[in-house]
């Protein structure tokens, strides 16, 4: 069993200043005892400075700075890392801007007991998407199902951002070879894990559109998506998916 002084949520963050401090004050106020990763890619807003002013009476809060906007999937492999170095037996990742309920969290860890891999789905037993619009919607669902066609993984929600890890499931990767930068990266870390022969379970959430900050979301990171899982599979053909 895996608890939560012994788990540590990876929020990573690029001018997040309208969301930071409501979401460190939510997260202390439901799980004191849950460990706080941010990873801050040198945002001009000041989201760090909040960080460090709330490190002052919070011990498990920690923050990793970067000098830039180096990309979703970069931010989360250094927190990984870091979280292995630190012996944390269990990783959320979720997102800042409250798209990701804090009050689940401890559903993920009990189900870290038992699996490997908990995926936070937004399409298992149906949608739960509010005030998206209809646009990112499709996008969103008809990604998954490409995914799904093009690697054969079993998932609804491939690319959801809202997971839970062990440490054995990390621990089995090899984090330097991954490849993609942007969204893929959910794609990419589930399939290699799934891959691997290692429990998953997908588990129903509500996923809420941002009211505060703007979403990072872009053509490139699209664009990306699409070619990446390609290689996945052909990798995973090859005998050369790490």
């Amino acid at each position: 069993m895996i608890s939560l002084n012994k788990t540590v949520v990876i929020i990573p963050t690029y001018n997040e200043i309208a969301n930071i401090e409501k979401m460190l004050v939510t997260l202390n106020n439901l799980h004191p005892d849950l460990n706080i990763l941010i990873i801050d890619d040198g945002s001009p807003d000041g989201t760090a400075e909040v960080v460090k002013s709330f490190q002052e009476k919070k011990n498990n809060l920690f923050l990793l700075q970067r000098t830039g906007k180096l990309g979703l999937g970069t931010a989360y492999i250094k927190g990984f890392k870091w979280a292995l170095e630190k012996g944390f037996e269990g990783v959320i990742t979720m997102d800042c801007d409250f798209s990701h309920e804090p009050e689940a969290i401890p559903n993920f860890v009990n189900q870290l007991g038992q699996y490997d891999l908990v995926i936070g789905s937004r399409y298992t037993g149906g949608i739960r998407i509010m005030n998206w619009p209809m646009h990112r919607l499709l996008l969103s669902y008809f990604a998954s199902i490409y995914a799904r066609t093009i690697t054969g993984i079993p998932f609804f929600d491939s690319t959801g951002g809202f997971n839970g890890y062990t440490r054995k499931a990390l621990s089995s990767l090899n984090l330097d070879k991954v490849f993609s930068i942007g969204y893929a990266f959910q794609i990419e870390l589930k399939y290699k894990i799934w891959s691997l022969g290692l429990p998953c379970i997908e588990t129903p959430i509500t996923f809420f559109e941002r009211s505060e900050g703007k979403s990072k979301m872009s053509r490139k990171i699209i664009f990306e998506a699409v070619i990446n899982v390609f290689r996945m599979r052909f990798k995973k053909v090859l005998g050369v998916l790490q």
